[in-house]
């Protein structure tokens, strides 16, 4: 076994241990918050904990945000939910479900051990490092210091011991410095290409790196996956616990040996949070085990990157690096939301609908807005009103682009309420458990999957995943392939459709009488109106109506949900605006229907060319 340390090695372990011991005492102020019971969510910054917790809830779709002014304020009532919250899921004991140990297998299948060799061939030492991308590997400048050291080495993936305690076949491959290659010596990385096909390397998947805040705060375990020494693949669990964070590094105590260079730090999500560089003896320091270890924070490293200058074939491949994973997860960090665009249709303007004096009162505060008005909720490409009293969206609007559209593959569901609005005016996930009610998208999955890169689809693909966008439906109401599914999809693609661009508003109709269930009355009809400019830059808006009245009929009192028919029509858009109190301004001009002397003349669509544009 080779194992060499560098000069540059030296010199980052020196460097920890000075940041190590510059911070001791906030550092045993923090370990003595961790040991009082709820102690976790007063060990960070409000602003992380809260961040933390918001996160948290894209993997645990019962959990509800805690304010982080009321943390801040140190409010009992969210100290102590917010304790609660983190110590069942961050946890101060070694249970964890049984699908961490499933997340475990598929995260440390992409970690790989770096063989490094000088320009001879000769092997020198040995690093760990992690795909992060479909081509990109990541590891320590010190390990790969510059492209002429990486273009020399390799990437060894499976020198491990199976199940069986025999050694498991092993792949190697040459890294592509001539490709990609970045590094920083100050944070300590390197990122490479790997020199293989997709085919060759699939196998092994990647571990995105994911730039939201919220992944890791002080008192969460984390699991480092590495080839120590160079050695067959060994990961600590429940060794490592999160004991400060700097700006750009983490620090985390151990009582085991050190993880090797270039080592994935992960969370209980499995989520990689840092990378792991130098680890300090602590001796004397029992506040935090024998060793004290330091990760450069994923958040810096993607910020670095994101700031350098590169070639397009290689900001092509850093997008890709950059994405967020294709589950539904939210990026909690709302400042970046644009929301709907009223001018998003070529030489025309379609404002948000307006409301009546009486629902505007009646209309939930988003409590991050700087502007007017400030109930509206922004997402990637759409936005939304919820009705405080209905704790269901008033109405949803969203941009979509057909040119810039991306098929992205439907994952794992993962549902989140929105921290911006009071937890009292959104229903959660209470109301569809054990019956057959759907989180009915109101704003389609796809709708909003569009954009320049992949990485930005599939930011408005995730914000569809928020309890705001979806209203209780009868699963044979929302999973029927029914012309309801499709009319964005028809109008977007109309012949007549100038620059494939339409904008679509929907909504439940939230009546009076709608029959109430475990407490929220169900909307037993939904509506959508669709805006596109036709070929000769007139204005089209078209509107539409769907009942399910007959499939939720005697829900509260029977045991299983009636079925009955159910129909699709095209009405004028002033009928929408009578069911609804809302304006809709020139779109009732621009509706091809405006004409008929009355709203019960309505169009039954039974297939997508009975639609009048």
């Amino acid at each position: 076994m080779v194992d060499v340390k560098t000069d540059r090695q030296s010199e980052q372990e020196a460097a920890a241990a000075a940041r190590a011991a510059e911070r001791t005492g906030e550092r045993q102020a923090k370990i003595a918050l961790l040991r009082k019971p709820g102690g976790i969510a007063e060990a960070d910054e409000p602003s992380r904990v809260a961040t933390r917790i918001a996160r948290l809830g894209g993997y645990h779709p019962d959990l509800r945000p805690v304010s982080p002014a009321a943390i801040a304020a140190g409010d009992p009532a969210a100290m102590t939910a917010a304790g609660a919250i983190l110590e069942r899921i961050a946890g101060t004991n070694d249970l964890l479900g049984v699908g961490y140990l499933e997340g475990g297998v598929t995260a440390s299948a992409a970690v790989g051990r770096v063989h490094i060799r000088n320009g001879q061939g000769r092997l020198v030492g040995y690093g760990t490092g992690s795909l992060v991308s479909p081509d990109l590997l990541l590891t320590n400048h010190h390990v790969l210091p510059d492209a002429g050291a990486a273009g020399f080495s390799v990437i060894e993936f499976g020198y491990q011991d199976g199940i069986d305690g025999l050694p498991r076949p092993v792949r190697a491959f040459p890294l592509d410095p001539d490709r990609f290659f970045a590094a920083d010596r100050e944070l300590d990385f390197a990122l490479v290409a790997v020199k293989a096909t997709a085919d060759e390397l699939r196998p092994f998947g990647f571990n995105r790196l994911i730039g939201s805040e919220g992944k890791a705060i002080v008192g969460d375990f984390v699991t480092i996956v590495q080839h120590p020494g160079g050695r067959k693949k060994q990961v600590a669990l429940r060794e490592n616990r999160v004991v400060d964070v700097l700006d750009e590094f983490l620090h985390y105590e151990t009582d085991t040996e050190p993880g090797s260079s270039g080592s994935p730090v992960f969370n209980d999500q499995w989520e990689i949070v840092a990378l792991h560089h130098a680890s300090v003896p602590a001796a004397g320091h029992a506040e935090y085990g024998e060793f004290l270890n330091e990760g450069i924070r994923v958040s810096k490293l993607l910020k670095f990157l994101r700031e350098q200058p590169l070639e397009p074939a290689q900001r092509a491949l850093l997008d890709r690096l950059r994405a967020e994973p294709a589950t539904g997860r939210i990026d909690p960090d709302y400042s970046d939301r644009e929301g709907y665009d009223p001018a998003f249709l070529p030489g025309h303007t379609v404002p948000l609908p307006g409301l009546s004096d009486a629902l505007a009162g009646l209309a939930a505060i988003n409590r991050e807005a700087t502007g007017e008005p400030r109930y509206v909720l922004p997402y990637h490409h759409f936005s939304v009103v919820m009705h405080r009293e209905r704790r269901l969206a008033m109405f949803t609007a969203v941009n979509i682009d057909g040119r810039t559209s991306r098929s992205l593959r439907r994952e794992t569901d993962h549902w989140s309420l929105d921290p911006r609005v009071a937890v009292t005016e959104q229903i959660g996930e209470e109301i569809y458990r054990a019956n057959p009610l759907d989180r009915g998208h109101l704003v389609r999955r796809l709708d909003p999957a569009w954009g320049a890169t992949e990485p930005i689809a599939q930011q408005g693909n995730d914000d569809t995943f928020h309890f705001t966008n979806c209203s209780p439906q009868h699963k044979d109401f929302n999973q029927n392939k029914t012309t309801w599914a499709g009319l964005e999809d028809y109008v977007l693609n109309n012949a007549d459709n100038f620059d494939l661009k339409v904008s679509v508003v929907t909504g439940p109709v939230l009546a009076t009488g709608d029959d109430p269930y475990r407490g929220v009355q169900l909307p037993r009809q939904f509506w959508k109106v669709v805006a596109m400019v036709r070929s000769d830059g007139t204005l089209s808006a078209t509107a539409y109506l769907l009942s399910q009245e007959e499939l939720i009929h005697g829900l509260e009192a029977a045991a299983e949900f009636s079925y009955g028919a159910y129909r699709t029509y095209q009405v004028p858009v002033r009928r929408i605006a009578e069911l609804t109190d809302l304006s809709f301004g020139a779109l009732e001009a621009a509706d091809p229907l405006a004409g008929l002397e009355s709203t019960s003349r309505i169009q039954e669509i039974r297939t997508a060319e009975d639609v009048v544009l």
